[in-house]
């Protein structure tokens, strides 16, 4: 698959590109495992705008996705490689050979007509999900859970993938693509591979039009409004100091951690992401 340009014939065919989507084989997607999804355009049941930007963009039907790959033991065909507008990863559609249907995210360098397996006495092979007590140290995984029976929660981008850094008792280490390391139960399950469709990120979309058809409406900017409005509106001049960028109701907008302190699983981060494109300190040269 790769990432096609346009002739320049307009501003916003010059700055855009789009993927050839030659590494699909079918089209319509599987009827029996897709359901109608609801858009609400960022409102709660008040309708008042809980989540701002969001409204409009194109129709879509929701792909349930087997992220537990909890059929064991039974082997499946990959029949084809899918489009899914709701995620930046491919998906892959699997026929076992019971004659269940399922869908997976389409790890790099799959095939139509692969055979692929889940459980303990899988090979660990690109596609299979196993626990992580039998998969070999090194190895890159992806759709990693965090509870055992769970279902993946971890690593599922498109292009991305962990490493099984570790194993020390029940605790598997794994070095996340942030560079975060956390300790995850030997019992969890992990597909082996990184996610397919690596040159997701490649892609330019020229023009606000292209965004708007994803649901994401445009906005202006805080320095551009009245200070009625924005805490960051008014002034004389272009730009108003006196305050670090934030939202409309004060929230810092950069540099500002977000997690929460007292979240459980805290105490399974063995080593954070660092960097000041997550709100953290940057490490100093020496």
């Amino acid at each position: 698959m790769a990432v096609r340009k346009y002739k320049p014939t307009s501003p916003g065919r010059r700055n855009s590109s789009v993927q050839d989507f030659s590494d699909l084989s079918k089209k319509p997607p599987e009827r029996s495992l897709t359901k109608r999804l609801a858009r609400k355009g960022g409102r709660n049941n008040q309708g008042v705008t809980t989540a701002r930007f969001r409204g409009g963009g194109h129709r879509r039907l929701y792909r349930q996705v087997d992220f537990r790959r909890d059929k064991d033991g039974v082997p499946a065909k990959v029949a084809s490689i899918e489009y899914d507008p709701n995620r930046s990863a491919r998906l892959a559609l699997l026929h076992y050979a019971d004659g269940e249907k399922r869908y997976i995210l389409a790890p790099a360098d799959i095939v139509v007509g692969q055979t692929v397996m889940s459980g303990p006495d899988a090979e660990p092979h690109t596609g299979n999900c196993l626990p992580l007590q039998k998969i070999p140290a090194g190895l890159p995984i992806h759709n990693i859970e965090m509870c055992p029976g769970s279902g993946g929660k971890l690593v599922r981008a498109a292009g991305r993938s962990a490493t099984l850094s570790a194993k020390e008792g029940i605790w598997a280490y794994i070095t996340l693509p942030s560079g975060e390391m956390r300790r995850v139960n030997l019992r969890c399950r992990a597909t082996i591979g990184a996610v397919g469709n690596a040159d997701h990120n490649s892609v330019r979309w020229g023009k606000a039009g292209r965004t708007r058809h994803k649901g994401r409406k445009s906005h202006s900017r805080g320095s551009a409004m009245n200070p009625v409005d924005h805490p960051m509106g008014g002034g004389e001049g272009r730009r108003s100091g006196g305050r670090p960028p934030c939202s409309p109701t004060g929230v810092q907008a950069k540099g500002g951690k977000t997690r929460r302190r007292r979240k459980p699983s805290n105490a399974h981060i063995i080593r954070r992401r660092v960097g000041r494109r997550y709100g953290e300190a940057k490490i100093p040269k020496r």
